[in-house]
């Protein structure tokens, strides 16, 4: 019995012992499992240099995996009909901010992050790829800063539609509150890269637009580097023109650039070259060659006479100007001092961007246009409408030489001259200016609309 109590007793003690060492157990088994757990997923510190290395040649090797990687597209996909839609095919534009002409931006969301990257030789079409920066095209030319990316189907030459893709652009930067600078520009005719640029107007206008020389990217065309790619660290791309912009940032970007334009050219908005700023302003812009008047002394004394006997309180004061004969800021000057145009059919009408809002503008055409030139002779009465101007309607010549053995009349009377219909003016006129010298004694002597705005509108 006394054997059995001893056996007893000492097991109680062993258990008493285990029962005290249990928490220092459990303790030592979680401090291993936890060691365990950060060695498992915690980076190792390398005991050498060999780590490193195979780390970098590791990065090496996927950089090249990805350069080599980037695929070229044709800049025109032709599986594209719509306008617009083929030119950079892979990436939808939007019309961000709400309100804007529909574009892309890059690099972003939409890209992964890539750049836009261009090869573009000489005489062959263009090709795009997408990459992005520490893993561009081999021998890739970065160019920093922000590209400003057209896509046209027009000349960029020609006034009129050089404006149009100027537009959203002014637009955009507007609305960027005129911090997005661009460093140059792309543009491209067909998805064929233009290396000859703009008209010198439209660059001045772009100039004053953005606050930077208009430089036209050229992409490399030596024979040696015809193939290397240029890659922007920055683009925004607008390829269907006006689309998509509102009818309010649509007349903002005009009074934008038409503030814009008067501030580079040192012209204030009440510049007016009549003896009272009440007067009525008109400004007769003649053309040499194409579309000249036959006898423009007698079409200046039809509008002076009418001018003069509908004068009334404040007066009437009539200009003549030749637009080949004037720099970009003396077309600014002439026509921030006037509140009628008149003047043929041709790119010197585009110069109504720079008059107030709500100037009007009476236009004139050969014989011909009226038959056969179709919608496209309505350009400078869409500009007027979009610029916030009233174009007054149109006088189409009716008469004209014979075009003997000419099937297409546009093909024959297009650039002729125009006549006159001197009872037909004097009336015209009459109702125009009547109507311009109420609705400018309406707004007190013709303040211009946005006049006020120190910055021009940039928002």
């Amino acid at each position: 019995m006394a054997r059995k109590r001893n056996t007893a007793t000492a097991l109680q003690r062993r258990l008493r012992t285990g029962v005290r060492l249990l928490p220092l157990l459990v303790f030592a088994v979680l401090c291993y499992l936890q060691f365990r757990t950060i060695s498992r997923f915690s980076p190792t510190v390398p005991c050498d240099d060999d780590s490193d290395t195979s780390r970098h040649a590791a990065m090496d090797d996927l950089l090249a995996r990805l350069r080599e990687s980037v695929t070229f597209l044709p800049l025109r996909d032709p599986r594209k009909r719509r306008a617009g839609e083929w030119f950079i095919s892979a990436l939808n534009d939007t019309s961000e901010p709400a309100g804007e002409a529909r574009n892309i931006v890059l690099p972003s969301a939409a890209s992964s992050g890539r750049l836009l990257c261009v090869r573009a030789p000489p005489g062959t079409d263009a090709a795009y790829a997408l990459a992005w920066r520490d893993a561009l095209p081999r021998g890739a030319a970065l160019r920093p800063g922000l590209t400003f990316v057209s896509e046209m189907s027009y000349d960029y030459r020609n006034l009129w539609h050089g404006l149009s893709a100027l537009v959203p652009f002014a637009s955009w930067h507007a609305r960027s509150g005129c911090r997005a600078v661009p460093a140059r520009w792309a543009l491209f005719h067909h998805g064929a890269a233009v290396r000859t640029g703009a008209s010198a107007w439209l660059a001045s206008l772009a100039e004053a637009a953005t606050g930077a020389e208009m430089a036209v990217e050229t992409f490399p065309d030596a024979a040696a580097d015809a193939g290397v790619p240029a890659c922007f660290e920055e683009a925004v791309v607008f390829r269907r023109q006006m689309e998509g912009l509102s009818r309010a940032r649509l007349l903002a970007a005009f009074d934008f650039m038409r503030c814009k334009a008067r501030a580079r050219c040192g012209v204030a908005p009440a510049t007016t070259p009549s003896p009272s700023p009440a007067a009525l302003r008109v400004t007769l812009v003649f053309r040499d060659g194409a579309r000249a008047f036959k006898d423009e002394a007698a079409v200046s004394r039809v509008f002076a006479a009418e001018c003069a006997r509908g004068a009334g309180p404040g007066g009437c004061a009539v200009a003549t100007a030749r637009a080949g004969n004037l720099t970009f800021c003396e077309q600014v000057a002439l026509l921030s001092g006037t509140d009628v145009l008149v003047s043929a059919h041709g790119a010197q009408l585009a110069n109504m961007l720079f008059m107030d809002r709500g100037s009007s503008v009476m236009e004139f055409y050969p014989l011909g246009w009226r038959q056969r030139a179709g919608g496209g002779q309505f350009v400078y009465r869409w500009m007027a409408d979009r610029a916030g101007m009233r174009h007054e309607g149109s006088w189409w010549d009716p008469h004209g030489d014979p075009c003997p053995g000419s099937p297409d009349i546009l093909s024959c009377y297009k650039d002729r001259k125009i006549g006159i219909d001197e009872a037909y003016f004097a009336r015209w006129a009459a109702r125009v200016f009547a109507a311009a010298k109420e609705r400018k004694a309406r707004r007190g002597g013709g303040k211009a609309f946005g006049e006020d705005a120190a910055d021009c509108g940039c928002s």
